[in-house]
């Protein structure tokens, strides 16, 4: 199973045990797999992260020459997805086209690794709904706000691919860690490439671990490092002894993984 910038099979994913069971972190059974954010948790985080997103208008004519990108995106409290564009956008356009009709359109999400790895992108989205005007919504000179109402949503990650229930990502709440994910991956990247790099010691089969090693996700259950090797490399995943709420318990948990490499 390949997922987006992921070279090889997730190594703590229970359904590859028993193809890759000399290889990676030793094999959970279901009821001890890793701890993980939901798909309505990680749809959230992605959505309203730093992901790059580009909104898709089907049947828009003239088609436009560029993507259809906000100049900023939010998701509302309902779990309605808005999005602000020029006035003189293609997507204002259509939705003054529609004269108060709702106009089907398509929010793709793309997700890129805030490190330099190989594969870096991490995850997609796509949210299909209905585009309309948010009355009084020239919030900002020559801008206009787009409320996305929320028909679908289908996401594929580092964790695999699912189809997100509208209701549960609108009860759903962004990782708490997502704010700060892209500091910390760098920081760690830039200042801590040996601990990192330590953390193989704890995978089983460490010889494996000979060409370095890159942080690529980070959520309050845990740590992902990618691995190079001489036959390609692999993605091991580290969970913290608890979920952490922020920045501090982020730093203790991993100063508590580098230490368990230390004596390992």
């Amino acid at each position: 199973m390949i997922r987006p910038g992921n070279p090889v099979p997730d190594l703590t994913d229970p359904q590859e045990q028993s193809e890759l069971s000399s290889h990676g972190q030793p094999r959970p059974e279901a009821e001890q797999a890793p701890r993980q954010p939901s798909a309505a948790e990680r749809a959230r985080t992605l959505i309203e992260g730093n992901s790059s997103p580009a909104l898709v208008i089907p049947g828009l004519a003239p088609a436009p020459t560029a993507p259809l990108v906000p100049l900023r995106h939010s998701v509302g409290p309902a779990g309605d997805v808005f999005l602000l564009f020029p006035r003189d956008s293609p997507a204002v356009r259509a939705v003054r086209a529609a004269a108060g009709d709702e106009a089907a359109a398509v929010l793709e999400i793309t997700d890129v690794a805030p490190v330099s790895v190989p594969h870096r992108i991490r995850g997609r989205a796509l949210v299909a709904g209905w585009l309309t005007a948010v009355p009084g919504g020239s919030f900002e000179a020559g801008a206009e706000l787009l409320r996305l109402e929320v028909g679908e949503i289908s996401l594929d990650d580092l964790w695999g691919a699912a189809q997100v229930d509208p209701d549960e990502f609108a009860d759903a709440a962004a990782d708490p860690l997502a704010a700060h994910e892209t500091e910390i991956l760098q920081h760690l990247a830039a200042a801590h490439a040996d601990e990192v790099a330590m953390l193989c010691t704890l995978v089983s089969g460490a010889g494996r671990c000979t060409s370095g090693a890159v942080p690529v996700a980070l959520d309050r259950f845990g740590l992902r490092v990618r691995f190079s090797s001489d036959d390609g490399g692999f993605d091991a995943r580290f969970d913290f002894p608890a979920p952490v709420a922020g920045w501090d318990g982020a730093q203790r948990a991993m100063r508590d993984l580098f230490a368990a490499a230390r004596e390992d």
